[in-house]
């Protein structure tokens, strides 16, 4: 059984480097896309917050993965991925631009909670941090593998190209799903209505606080997502593949934080290292104004930013797996969706701190966008607190 999980973990880290770049390669590459389908940088990022507000009907489709089975929600919410990435690469434009964001993140969104929903089915929570935390890996490897080599299709084939590179990718983690995960039939207790699943996640305070605890520290990270890809063009002038390789140096940052919570999350506790986390990157982003005078200071400020916040993120899974076992699909299903709430309003104020830090005054220099991302990280903090209060068992 032991080996059979780990074919599992390792499996389950492919599929998700390849729908994480999927998700990831549109801030790095947001202008180069723009460029393509003839629009302004404005109406891709007016896109990517589109996608983010579809995280509200995530719980809609993630409670699959409770209704139906694990392996069923993990099928079918990668096949919609697959058929989003198809339909871009076959017309591409701006329109299906934004029809394959919404899709893909639909898909996304329902398929995270029944991959974790599976590992908290099969692994105790005293060792669920270390599971969790390896999948998680393939969120910062997406940013070491899988943008520097979509970067490079881009830049060498076209940037339409790049979605049907990642179509492809997928429909081979399509087919090694459905052949290694064996299926499997919720139980009566497991396979409730979608209403009362969801009844049982908007009744616990545990719960709400931890997806209060999801829109606020993801909003401060997607502040900084939004804004350092413009930023790095803007004030260093680097092109497609340079920034595709700065985006693996911070994906080398991320995959430190990911080994972090791997190693040493189910020693110290998992909600006191997301506290940690939260503080440090509080630190962290502080520093970006300090250090934004040069391309190392810039990279090394951004990477002490996104380990801290992947530190955060991924302890923070394991933790959110424990609070409601019995709707473990539709509560990752909700807190995911609220991830998808916290970026569609960084997103939204991304854009408006990021002309401030171009003008002279108090704000300029990053130093307002620090202080909103440390506004939003106090916030999660508080609901930490609370959450710790009301659930002794974390």
């Amino acid at each position: 059984m032991k080996n059979k999980l780990n074919l599992h973990i390792a499996l389950f880290i492919l599929i998700r480097i390849a729908i994480s770049t999927m998700s990831r390669m549109v801030y790095p590459f947001l202008p180069a896309l723009a460029r393509g389908m003839g629009v302004s940088q404005f109406d891709i990022t007016w896109a990517i917050n589109l996608r983010s507000l579809t995280g509200l009907a995530g719980p809609f489709v993630a409670t699959i993965g409770d209704t139906r089975g694990r392996r069923f929600g993990m099928l079918f919410s990668l096949g919609m991925i697959v058929i989003s990435l198809g339909l871009m690469a076959v017309w591409p434009s701006y329109l299906m631009f934004i029809v394959t964001l919404i899709t893909g993140s639909l898909g996304y969104l329902s398929l995270n909670p029944s991959m974790q929903a599976y590992l908290g089915d099969h692994v105790p929570y005293e060792r669920r941090g270390r599971a969790l935390g390896l999948v998680e890996l393939g969120w910062s490897l997406s940013f070491i593998i899988g943008v520097p080599v979509t970067g490079l299709v881009i830049s060498t084939y076209g940037w339409q190209y790049a979605f049907l590179f990642l179509g492809i990718l997928c429909l081979f983690g399509f087919l090694a799903l459905l052949i290694v995960i064996p299926d499997d039939h919720p139980e009566k207790t497991a396979s409730l209505s979608f209403l009362h699943n969801m009844r049982q996640v908007i009744t616990s305070r545990p719960a709400l606080a931890g997806l209060g605890l999801a829109i606020a520290c993801t909003a401060a990270n997607e502040i900084i997502n939004m804004v350092f890809g413009v930023w790095m063009e803007d004030s260093f002038g680097l092109k497609i593949a340079q920034i595709g390789a700065a985006s693996a140096i911070l994906g080398v940052s991320e995959l430190g934080g990911e080994v972090i919570v791997a190693g040493i999350s189910d020693r110290t506790g998992k909600s006191i290292l997301l506290g940690a986390g939260l503080a440090l990157n509080c630190a962290a982003v502080l520093l970006l104004p300090l250090l934004s005078g040069s391309l190392t200071g810039a990279l090394v400020g951004l990477s002490l930013f996104y380990i801290t916040f992947e530190i955060t993120i991924v302890s923070s899974i394991p933790m959110m797996t424990e609070i409601l076992p019995s709707a473990r699909a539709t509560l990752l299903a909700a807190y995911i969706s609220c991830l998808a709430i916290g970026r569609a309003i960084g997103g939204a104020l991304a854009p408006v701190l990021y002309v401030m830090s171009r003008k002279p005054g108090p704000l300029s220099g990053m130093v307002g966008v620090a202080l909103a991302v440390i506004l939003f990280n106090l916030l999660a903090l508080a609901a930490l607190a609370y959450l710790r209060r009301q659930h002794h068992g974390i």
